[in-house]
């Protein structure tokens, strides 16, 4: 996108995200976050990426990642809405603060550092970063910086966060369920249509089934019951009697 921006400059104001448009151009509370407004601008942003990213990915599961960066995004234009409707916005910076919140709250002590040089704990960046964007979203220093949408990625990847966990948990009190319905678990996994399946992730699936078949439910690691909890069955297949 960053391509088609330079090579067809006008591509930016289809897609831009301006707040008090966002009514008569819905699109734009997604597609402003493909845009950016200069080398550094996409540089910044995909480098934070690529330094958070995987570790987040790793840990949450492709699909639940997905969601914590659009979500975040999302959340980033509409508090710009609220908070600073005249101002439009570019960039994958609210997706990308959500992220790096996500790798805080997971390792907050992990040093980053900045420029290189200067080791800072993830979670105190975090903190930084809120402080300034704060004061500068509402001292009106914006400087060309969507300040509202920093603080709206961080606040909608928290919540998604929070959700995301209170779900795990409750899949892991489902999973240790007593032996009934430990079995309706079980059935529900078996039901999962395999061909719809990538093949390496139809691989994982298959070892912890025979896993489940060999020793039980209790006998998955945390991560496994997190792998499962990803896979929806086909619930056209007739249930195991």
């Amino acid at each position: 996108m960053f391509f088609v921006q330079i090579t067809q400059p006008a591509i930016t104001n289809a897609f831009v995200f301006v707040p008090w448009l966002a009514l008569s151009r819905p699109w734009t509370i997604i597609t402003y976050m493909f845009l950016h407004g200069g080398w550094t601008h996409i540089g910044f942003n995909m480098l934070a990426l690529y330094f958070f990213g995987p570790r987040v990915e790793e840990r949450l599961g492709s699909g639940p990642f997905t969601w914590l960066y659009f979500i975040s995004g999302i959340s980033g234009a509409l508090t710009s809405f609220v908070f600073s409707p005249e101002a439009p916005i570019i960039g994958a910076s609210a997706g990308v603060f959500g992220v790096s919140l996500a790798f805080a709250m997971f390792w907050p002590h992990t040093p980053i550092l900045i420029w290189g040089v200067l080791p800072v704990p993830a979670r105190m960046l975090v903190i930084i970063t809120t402080v300034m964007a704060i004061f500068g979203g509402f001292s009106g220093a914006q400087g060309g910086i969507a300040h509202f949408a920093h603080l709206g990625g961080y606040g909608g990847a928290y919540l998604y966060l929070r959700w995301f966990d209170r779900s795990r948990q409750a899949f892991k009190r489902k999973a240790t369920a007593p032996p009934k319905e430990a079995a309706r678990r079980i059935d529900h996994w078996q039901r999962v249509d395999l061909s719809r399946v990538h093949e390496v992730n139809r691989e994982e699936l298959n070892r912890i089934l025979d896993k489940i078949a060999k020793a039980g439910v209790t006998s998955l690691s945390e991560q496994e019951r997190l792998f499962l909890s990803n896979f929806v069955p086909d619930d056209r297949a007739p249930p195991v009697s």
